[in-house]
This record gives C-alpha cells, structure tokens and sequence, in this order.
C-alpha cells in the first residue's frame, strides 16, 4: 500500500473512506457521568445524548496516546498521514507529533507528516479527502504536504449549536465575550479562525434565524465555490441539516455535497441539534 490516511475520531469518515482501506481512525475517549466511551465504530449516540442530558456533571475528552499514533504510523504503507482536530482545541495534534518521534527513535526514518487541521470534524474529513486526492493524482510527499497545507489555510468552518455548555466548560470558548443569555433564545453563529481558535461571527433569536445568519457569512466569504465541497454535520438533527444545504444550493453551486452524522467527540461538542458546516 502506497499511504495510509490516520484521521483522529473528531473527524467523521464517510462510508467510500472507510472501504477504500486507507484510512484509520485514531479514537479519542470520552467520560461521562462515570461511563467511559471509546469513540469508535461502537459509539452510540443515541445513548450518550441521553447520558449526557442525565447527567449534571459535564462530559470530559481525551485525545489518542502518542502511543496509538506511533502503532498506527507503523505499517506497510510507505507515506503515512495523520489528521488531527485543532491544536487550539485539543492536545491531539502533539500526540500525533509525539508519536512520529517515538516511531523514529523506534524503527528509524520514514515519510510521516501531521496536519493541523485547524477545524474539527468534517473539516477534518475534507482534509483527509484531499489528501487521498493529491496521492491519486500521482503527486509526490513533499507535493502533497504543500497542496494540503494550502487547501487547509483557504477552509472555512462555521457551527450553531443549541447550546455552547460543554463548549464553556472545557474551555475552548477562551478569549470570546460572554453569550447572551439563554433565556433570551440568542443562538450565536460561530466559526474558525485562521489560527483554527473560535470565534463568534453573528448571531441571530432563534435556531432558524441562526441558521439563516450562518449561511449569509458563508456566501459572503465564499470564493469559487463550484470547484469545492460542501460538507455538513450534524447532531440528531438530520433535516435541520437537508435544510441548511438546501438555503446554501440555493445561492451557490458546489462540486459535491457530503452530510454526515456526528461521531462521539464532534457529538459531544455540538451537542444535541448541532450543526457544522465546512467550505
């Protein structure tokens, strides 16, 4: 096998991913209330919205062991990749670092390189695609690096969700003013920074209207939209997100559209209701 794709479990894989055979998830885990959750194949979302809604403590994350990513770097595969959620959010993204060091003090040298995706979930599985796309193509490991890392720095990734809780209280809102009061309905529209933080850009009374905001920033910034990938996650939530794709294809073409239900980390941090979308 030519290269092998290692993506954290923060970024969801689409069914194609998952039988090509060059792609691996590396899962993060998640605690709540006492239950301990390996996000993998076998996470049950279903079941964790409920333990989370039962529970008043809030749920907490730990990224893979350098450990699991220097295992996973050690394979056939000439080239390996990793794809990580942003080094802003998690430590994900210096384990994977960790882990090509150990695998070279280990088993010598190797073509390894870790991407930051400075964006979480689908955008992590746009990344991915696109490096499958550059290896397809034919083009070299250093060619792939700087294709990539482009293609990273001109994403964009935008989210309402119904609650910012679990964000808070983890701390990935740091640096942001206070929300507005829930009593109040305000549902702020959320994004990414080029330094892969986040950042409010909007927000608007009501889910709806929210949604509505979040998709006149993406048309407002959107360039050249029919050579990219619309991608769209979401939380329990599957026709709020037809209906987010739906407002977008009305004021923009795209290449493709891929939605994708939120595996255990993107859930945890969406919450029941979330939607993310990536550009």
């Amino acid at each position: 096998m030519g290269y092998k794709i290692i993506v954290d479990s923060c970024g969801e894989l689409t069914d194609e991913m998952k039988a090509s055979g060059n792609f691996e998830t590396a899962s993060l885990q998640i605690d709540v209330a006492g239950y301990h959750i390996i996000d993998d194949e076998t996470f049950d979302q279903a079941d964790f919205l409920r333990r989370v809604a039962e529970s008043e403590e809030c749920p907490k994350s730990s990224c893979p062991s350098p450990e699991r990513y220097m295992e996973g770097y050690h394979c056939d595969a000439e080239r390996v990749y990793a794809v990580t959620l942003s080094a802003e959010l998690s430590g994900s993204y210096n384990s994977a670092v960790l882990g090509e060091n150990l695998y070279h003090e280990e088993y010598g040298e190797k073509n390894i390189y870790v991407f930051n995706s400075r964006s979480a979930s689908v955008g992590e599985t746009l990344i991915a695609m696109k490096i499958a796309e550059c290896e397809e193509k034919g083009m070299s490991f250093q060619e792939v690096i700087r294709t990539v890392e482009s293609y990273i720095a001109s994403q964009d990734t935008y989210f309402v969700l119904e609650t910012l809780d679990i964000l808070k209280k983890n701390g990935r809102l740091k640096g942001l003013k206070a929300v507005m009061a829930t009593a109040l309905n305000i549902k702020p529209v959320m994004g990414s920074t080029p330094e892969g933080t986040i950042k409010q850009l909007s927000q608007a009374r009501g889910i709806k209207k929210a949604l509505a905001k979040m998709v006149d920033e993406i048309i407002d910034k959107l360039k050249d939209s029919e050579g990219k990938i619309l991608a769209i996650s979401h939380c329990n939530c599957k026709e709020r997100a037809l209906a987010v794709k739906e407002m977008l294809l009305s004021k923009a073409k795209f290449k493709d559209v891929i939605i994708l239900d939120t595996a255990g980390i993107s859930s945890m941090y969406a919450a029941d209701g979330g939607i993310i979308v990536v550009v």
